[in-house]
Parts: structure tokens; C-alpha cells; sequence
């Protein structure tokens, strides 16, 4: 419900200096009031919003606006103006809305979307132009969106840059990674807001593809802890044809304003009305568990589009991939031809390597290995020609996408495939020539309709192509969401590799069933992630949907099967908590089948684990710390609970109160053993079998880097 209250003074902001206009603010508060939000004009007639959580600040007055490129492009040409202040409010509407939806794949089976919206109307004398400010206010967060009705004054129009601002009350706590146009496999950083500037030169790691902006520039989905309690965190949701934003911070007023992904030329967006932005988020509680339970970012986003979704499904998989990494095997077929072309190079007369994954012998073994564990697909990476010379050197037609290598016979492998109850899983690197990627990407969905492949995942690794574009630019963000859209006309469900963060357009688009946009396991293999990785990421990256991590790695210390000299930064067990705490429809036993043979014990829990859920409850939670969750399995009596610490350790209480009335359960728990710890005894577990009912209690104790898992069957 909106109020008008009347200002009797004057406000100065020493943050913003914006003194407040004439004598309304406009009010609208969440369904159970905890959420408020305020929308006034300054004296120049600048939009600004404020937001609170019981009663406590969260959002200090902040100036929202867009300024505008003069371009001969623009409807105004190189008169164009900016729509940042001269408004007046025309209108300001109030209306609440509540439904209950059912995802086609997620934590829950369904999703509450309850919110009280305030609609506000402006409007720009000195242009002639209307605007919308949009904000829906839920009982854990706010979303707000600019809107450009069709109007003669404002057709086309260029975004030189967004000026949303989120005026924090205090110096935070942040948990944060640089601010960068093409990649977020950065390590997490855990500093106050005024460390930010100071930490940001040793937080920029090397990656294939990377563009920093700014000393203070940061990347959402961003969390945050005050001092009194309060988790915040900032976000986007939808974005569509519109590129990624970051956030730049004014760290000595401790103000972050929105800052785009830029295209080629260094301008921002191309508009056409009528049109609207990506909604802009702030989800706020003083319970940790509620940033990760709260749908805020799918519920913002629109109902899925697609009027057939039942050949849509989860994924647990295994696949040629780890070995490549560690660097056991390769993608590519010969060591003999420093550069290829397509069509003309002669692959029956290279001299094989001896180290391609992707052979037919080769992929025989996991199939098998898939077929006798209940994994449903095999993923295949470097099966098609072209990765002698595909990364580096902005080569455009790197990949057709559809021409195996002598080694790998893709009929037969289907074939044998289909026969054991498997599906292949379809390998697209693009080596980010997008260009290329579009040119083939019809005759590749059909090869894999041809070959009964239902999944794909494609990669963006390296500078894009075109030249000078980046990986979160709208034209990017477009070319992301065209292979999604083409996919689901060949019933392909995708999951992108260095592709842009989501911002649950899963929900709009389930067949978008996993993203990496992060660090995942792969970085093991190079230096290791911190421990404390995993219990942070669901808290930021996974905030805007699911991630292809790639669990499940039981050999944890790598020169034991390999040259590589690196380990994984968990604890077996903890690998197993991974399953439940990184939530994905599209899970990845990512581990060799050798190795998953010497912890068979161990290996029951993944092949038991489902990949979809009825239900999840959130135990225990704080950011970077430890993550404990409860999920029911989909269409399931059965319960599995996972627990993940960082490298402090943790000692777990969970109660059973979730379980069924009345029924018994087969419990089975995979814990640390008492001396157990990811960097000098990794992988020391006990398995204990006992049988609980609701309102029993499992006191676990999980060790530094380490977890627990536990499965409840129930049994009557």
C-alpha cells in the first residue's frame, strides 16, 4: 500500500547533495511491511529511491537516470539529450499481485510470487518524453526497471550510460570479484567496501579473455554483511537485449552506481521503444538462509515460453573431460599440423598424437561406465576437427561443428550408446567466433537431432569475434539467448560454458538447464579454489540460476593418476556435499571411472543423489562460512541433506523436523573422518548406517575444507 508523507524540511545528503522536491515521497512496502521503498523528485527533478528493512536502512537516498549518446543513430540525432533530471511526476499507481508457479526443474516444485508494485509515471517537459519507473517490493528484496512507452520523442535511442545508484548505509562487509567485461573466473574476495580500491590489483588473476574497468568496479550478483546484520544483496534480473551491468563504487561515500558492458565502439545500448531495462535488484533479510531460498531473481523474470517443456529434463553425466584438463589427454587429434582449415586440411594423413580423449576406445569406457552407474549421459569433448590452432588467434572459421575426427566414429558411439540406455552429450567450443558459431549452428542442431543428442554444451573461451566486442555486451547477451531460443526448436536443452551470469531467464527458457560464469572445478587442476569457494557462490553466482560446477572429483590429490602437481581444495566428503549445496538440474560426476572404481563406498551417494527436487530447506547459513540444505527428492518420499564449510571447519546440528510424520528412514551418512582435512588428509571418511525418524538429531562435524552428506530412504 502507498502513503504520501508530507516533508516539512529540508534534506541535504552530503552523499548525493540532492535536497528533496516540494512535499511527497511515494511509498510502497512488501506484503508483510518488512521491505519499504521510497520513490521522490529532487529540486531539479531527479528521480531518487531509498529502501529500508525493518525500519533499518538498506538503500540511502539514491539518483536513478540514463544519459544518452549523441549519435547520429539516436531519433535525436546530435541533439540528443539525457533523461537524468527536468522530470515531473505525472502519475504514481499502486497494485499487489500473488501467484504460485511451477518450475520445470528446480528446488522446489513450486514458486510464490508475491509482491506489491509501485508504478511510477514521469515526465520530461523540456523533451517531451514519458518514463516509467517500475519497482516491485517482495517480503525479502526489491526490483526496479526504467520503461519507455512508444512515444514520437523517444524512439531509438543510445545508451551512453545507465546512472542507477545503490547508496549503502555503512561500510560493509563484501564478498566480491573484480569488475571485468569478459570473464568472472575470478576468486572471491572477502573485504570491507573502503578495502576494495586496495585489493583489487592482486584480486585480477590472468584468464584467456579479461577487461577490467575500474579500481572500484565490481561484479554482481554482489553480498553483502553490515555490521548490524543485515544481508544485502545487489543484482540484475531479465536481461534482455541489454548489456550486462556491473557496479562501480564511490568508496568514500560508500555509493555504487551501475555501470554497462560496453560494445565495440564503447557505447551501451541500443534502444527502440518500447522497450525496457533489465530490473535491478536488492534482496535484503537478516537471515543468510533467505538469500539462498528467496526466488527474487526468477520471479522477476517472465513465465516460460516454451509450450512443450516435457522433453526437458536433469542431467547427471559423466564424460572425456577431466583427463584434458589435469592434462592427461588432449583435445586435438595431431601434434603435426600447426595450423588447420576447414574443409582442406587432410586428416586421414595426420599422424594421431597418441593423447586424444576423444576416442572411440576411449568413449566406450565411459559409456559403459555411465550404463552401470545410472548416469544418463557422456559428455565428449574435442570429437570434432579444429583444435590444433582454435585458441588465440582470432581465427574466424575455426569450427564447423558437425566433422568428427578419424578416431572418433560418431555413428557407432550413438548407436552403442542408445543401446546401453545412454545419450552422448554434445560438445560446441566456439572459441568465442560468434559469428562462426551462427553461420553453423543450424546444421549442428540437426546432426544432433540426427544422432539422438538432447544437450549441448557450448564455450566462449578467448576474445570475441567480432574483433573488440566483449563477452557481456548486448550483442553478446543477444547471441547467448539466440542459441537458446534456436536450441529449443530442435527440443536441445544448452548449458553455456564463459558465457554471461545468468539472470534466470531459466525460468523463461528452461531448456537453459546450466552456465559456468564462475570458477568451477576445472581450476583445481591449475592452482586450486579457496575452500571457502563453494559456500560463497551460492550466495552470488548461482543467485541468478544454476551452474555446471563439476563435482564429484574423489581423487582429490591429482599426482596420483597424473604429472599435475595440484590437489583439490575439499576434502572427498565435501565433494560429495556439492551435489546438494551447489544446486543444478545438470550435474556432472566429473571424476575418472578409475577413480570413482577405488571409492566405490563413497560413489553410492552420487549415483543415489537425484538432480531435481519437490522441496529444499535451508538449515544453516552464512556466507563463505558453511552452507547446509535439505532437499526432498522429485516425486520422492526421500530426503538427502549436504553440508560445506570453508577451512575453519564446522560442527553441523541438524535436526530432522523436516521428515515425515510416522515414517522410518534409512540413514546413511558420508562424514569426514576425525582426522580428516582438505590439504594434508583429504580423503579420510566414515560411513555410518542407522535408521532416524522426524525429530531426531545428527550432530556431524565437518572438517577444515570439508562436509558431510547424508541420504534418508524411507522405508515405511
Amino acid at each position: 500500500m502507498i502513503m504520501r508523507q508530507n516533508i516539512a524540511v529540508l534534506i541535504t545528503s552530503l552523499l548525493l547533495a540532492f535536497p528533496l522536491c516540494g512535499n511527497a515521497t511515494d511509498y510502497v512496502s512488501s506484503p508483510n511491511g518488512n521491505v519499504r521503498v521510497g520513490f521522490s523528485l529532487t529540486a531539479d527533478g531527479t528521480p531518487t529511491y531509498t529502501m529500508s528493512y525493518k525500519g533499518k536502512p538498506v538503500v540511502r537516498q539514491s539518483r536513478l537516470g540514463l544519459e544518452l549518446a549523441k549519435d547520429k543513430h539516436a531519433s535525436k540525432g546530435m541533439e540528443e539529450t539525457d533523461l537524468m533530471d527536468g522530470f515531473e511526476e505525472k502519475k504514481c499507481s499502486t497494485s499487489s499481485f500473488d501467484e504460485t508457479w511451477k518450475p520445470v526443474w528446480g528446488e522446489t516444485s513450486n514458486i510464490r510470487n508475491h509482491y506489491n508494485e509501485m508504478e511510477v509515471r514521469l515526465y520530461q517537459a523540456s523533451s517531451d518524453r514519458n518514463m516509467i519507473i517500475r519497482f516491485r517490493v517482495y517480503d525479502y528484496g526489491m526490483g526496479f526497471r526504467y520503461e519507455f512507452p512508444l512515444q514520437n520523442t523517444l524512439n531509438y535511442f543510445i545508451i551512453k550510460e545507465e546512472h542507477s545508484q545503490f547508496a549503502m548505509a555503512g561500510d560493509h562487509t563484501a564478498y566480491w570479484i573484480p569488475g571485468d567485461y569478459d570473464t568472472q573466473e575470478y576468486e572471491t574476495q572477502i573485504s570491507k567496501l573502503s578495502e576494495i580500491r586496495g585489493r583489487m590489483h592482486d584480486a585480477i588473476s590472468s584468464n584467456a579473455s579479461q577487461t577490467s574497468f575500474s579500481p572500484t568496479g565490481v561484479q554482481t550478483s554482489l553480498q553483502m554483511k553490515t555490521a548490524d546484520g543485515l544481508y544485502i544483496n545487489i543484482h540484475e534480473a531479465a536481461c534482455v537485449n541489454y548489456p550486462t551491468m556491473h557496479l562501480n563504487l564511490d568508496d568514500k561515500n560508500f555509493v555504487f552506481e551501475s555501470w554497462l558492458t560496453p560494445d565495440a565502439t564503447g557505447l551501451k545500448g541500443y534502444m527502440q521503444a518500447p522497450c525496457q531495462t533489465p530490473w535491478r535488484t536488492v534482496m535484503v533479510s537478516d537471515d543468510a538462509r533467505d538469500m539462498l531460498s528467496c526466488k527474487l531473481i526468477l520471479n522477476l523474470n517472465e513465465p516460460c515460453k516454451l509450450e512443450d517443456t516435457s522433453w526437458i529434463h536433469p542431467i547427471k553425466y559423466c564424460g572425456v573431460w577431466w583427463e584434458m584438463i589435469v592434462g592427461k589427454s588432449s583435445w586435438n587429434y595431431t601434434d603435426e599440423y600447426p595450423s588447420v582449415k576447414l574443409g582442406q586440411t587432410d586428416w586421414s594423413s595426420a599422424k594421431p598424437n597418441g593423447r586424444h580423449g576423444a576416442n572411440t576406445q576411449n568413449v566406450k569406457k565411459y559409456i559403459d561406465f555411465a550404463a552401470a552407474n545410472g548416469l544418463q549421459e557422456v559428455l565428449v569433448e574435442g570429437w570434432n576437427v579444429g583444435w590444433e590452432d582454435w585458441f588465440g588467434h582470432q581465427k574466424d572459421y575455426v569450427f564447423d561443428f558437425v566433422t568428427p575426427y578419424p578416431d572418433f566414429n560418431i555413428q557407432y558411439l550413438n548407436d552403442y550408446a542408445h543401446s546401453k540406455g545412454v545419450k552422448l552429450m554434445m560438445h560446441h567450443e566456439t572459441s568465442s567466433s560468434v559469428l562462426n558459431y551462427e553461420r553453423h549452428m543450424e546444421n549442428a542442431y540437426e546432426l544432433m537431432n540426427r544422432y539422438g543428442y538432447d544437450a549441448v554444451k557450448s564455450g566462449y573461451v578467448g576474445d570475441i569475434i567480432p574483433v573488440g566486442e566483449h563477452h557481456y555486451s548486448q550483442m553478446m547477451n543477444n547471441h547467448y539467448l539466440y542459441a537458446v531460443k534456436e536450441a529449443a526448436k530442435h527440443h536441445i536443452m544448452v548449458n553455456a560454458h564463459e558465457a554471461v551470469r545468468p539472470t534466470g531467464l531459466c525460468r523463461t527458457y528452461p531448456n537453459l538447464v546450466g552456465n559456468e560464469s564462475a570458477r568451477g572445478t576445472e581450476y583445481e587442476s591449475f592452482a586450486g579454489n579457496e575452500p571457502y569457494h563453494t559456500v560463497i557462490l551460492p550466495f552470488t553466482r548461482l543467485q541468478g540460476g544454476p551452474m555446471d560446477y563439476t563435482p564429484g572429483i574423489l581423487e582429490t590429490q591429482l599426482k596420483t593418476w597424473s604429472s599435475n602437481q595440484n590437489y583439490v581444495h575439499t576434502t572427498l566428503v565435501g565433494q560429495l556435499a556439492l551435489y546438494l549445496v551447489m544446486y543444478s538440474p545438470l550435474q556432472m560426476a566429473a571424476d575418472l571411472p578409475e577413480n570413482y572404481q577405488k571409492y566405490d563406498d563413497a560413489f553410492q551417494f552420487i549415483r543415489d543423489v537425484p538432480c531435481d527436487w519437490d522441496d529444499s530447506k535451508y538449515l544453516e547459513a552464512e556466507p563463505a562460512k558453511f552452507i547446509t540444505v535439505a532437499r526432498k527428492g522429485k516425486g520422492s518420499d526421500d530426503w538427502y541433506v549436504g553440508g560445506k564449510c570453508d577451512a575453519d571447519g564446522h560442527k553441523s546440528v541438524v535436526k530432522l523436523d523436516f521428515l515425515d510424520k510416522g515414517r522410518i528412514y534409512d540413514c546413511t551418512i558420508y562424514a569426514d573422518a576425525q582426522d580428516a582435512s582438505f590439504d594434508k588428509n583429504p580423503k579420510a571418511y566414515v560411513i555410518t548406517h542407522k535408521k532416524v525418524r522426524r525429530g531426531d538429531t545428527l550432530r556431524l562435524t565437518e572438517a577444515p575444507g570439508g562436509g558431510f552428506a547424508v541420504s534418508l530412504k524411507a522405508v515405511r
